[in-house]
């Protein structure tokens, strides 16, 4: 008799991101700004010191000091991951327990989700509006309808680029306090919502973030997990020892440390979003070509539209990735160039 898989692997498919050569990449909300060669050169220097016979720091100590310096949370209360989805996986599948209910919202973040079932953790969706905002109130009596012992949710919101504001949030906290949220804050630093500050007053909360968006290291995977003295040790004890290798260590080190670098970076991707958004929203006015363009406090635009997978063939064929979903586009916010680019193709699009 022949090995067979167990259910819950036996449907999986492989993640399967968009592959080949694009001129312009506008699919990932990846920032559009490499590193300097100054930079570059700086960060060679630190790899060049580490001792690559040895195995790396295991609580990542020197990045979650400068990641601590940059918010302004004590170190105490920062965990290291190979990225927010390692941390996602760590969570959900040592937090809770199997025939746990956790809640999503939708549309959200997919991987929230697939790591829940992965881990047989029972997962509940509610439904946000028809505008895709979300209603706190509703939101908080669904978890107690389903009897959650979770709630896991992005803010701002990929991919509808839309945010919940910080009373709103800070409501939905204190109304589920017998329950853990995880808040990922990965797209906050577009926007002037943030619960990191306010992360000491709360021993059920956890606060992702990322530095594959802002800080621009998409290349390197490392993300972190703020959250209660309590909460920390237990994350630090769950993940696998050596989840940071010391090349991702150092890179991360020398960028976050680089404040005025990455709040100039931060002020032109907003910049560039603004500017995006505003050119759409005009093309928009002239041909009346999407049924709605959602507001956005993140570094890319929602778009709903009929027309989702001919415009996402004919981006690929003029060599600009974007990504679609049902009746949706989402492009992400490049550089000027770039952006320029992307408008010119939609505009030949519609004008035909």
């Amino acid at each position: 008799m022949s090995y067979k898989l167990n259910k819950k692997l036996v449907n999986l498919v492989p993640y399967d991101p968009i592959t080949g050569h694009y001129d312009i990449r506008l699919d990932a909300n990846e920032s559009c700004f490499n590193l300097s060669d100054s930079l570059k050169a700086k960060i060679g220097k630190s790899i060049s010191q580490i001792d690559f016979n040895r195995y790396p720091d295991c609580l990542a100590k020197a990045p979650i000091k400068a990641f601590a310096e940059l918010y302004n949370v004590p170190e105490e209360l920062v965990s290291a991951g190979n990225g927010s989805d390692e941390l996602i996986s760590i969570i959900t599948g040592c937090f809770f327990e199997a025939g746990d209910t956790i809640v999503n919202v939708s549309n959200d973040f997919s991987m929230y989700e697939f790591y829940a079932q992965l881990y047989e953790v029972n997962v509940e969706t509610y439904q946000k509006e028809a505008d895709l905002t979300i209603n706190p109130d509703k939101l908080i009596a669904f978890c107690k309808e389903k009897g959650a012992k979770g709630l896991i949710f992005s803010n701002p919101c990929n991919p509808t680029s839309l945010g919940l504001d910080k009373a709103s949030v800070t409501r939905i906290i204190e109304s589920l306090d017998d329950m853990l949220i995880i808040l990922d804050e990965a797209y906050m630093d577009f926007w002037d919502q943030p619960m990191l500050p306010d992360i000491e007053k709360y021993d059920n909360v956890i606060i992702l973030k990322t530095c594959s968006k802002a800080i621009g290291l998409a290349a390197v995977r490392f993300g972190f997990a703020v959250a209660s003295r309590t909460i920390t040790n237990a994350i630090r004890a769950a993940k696998s020892p050596y989840n940071n290798d010391s090349v991702a260590q150092a890179i991360v080190t020398e960028i976050l440390s680089e404040k005025k670098y990455l709040r100039e970076c931060r002020d032109t991707l907003i910049a560039n979003t603004k500017k995006l958004y505003s050119e759409i929203m005009e093309l928009n006015e002239r041909y009346g070509c999407f049924e709605k363009v959602y507001d956005t406090c993140t570094n890319f635009v929602f778009i709903k539209t009929a027309e989702a997978e001919k415009i996402y063939q004919f981006m690929l064929d003029n060599s600009i990735a974007i990504r679609k979903f049902k009746g949706f586009i989402r492009v992400t916010s490049g550089n000027a160039e770039e952006n320029s680019r992307f408008m010119q193709a939609l505009e030949k699009y519609f004008s035909k």
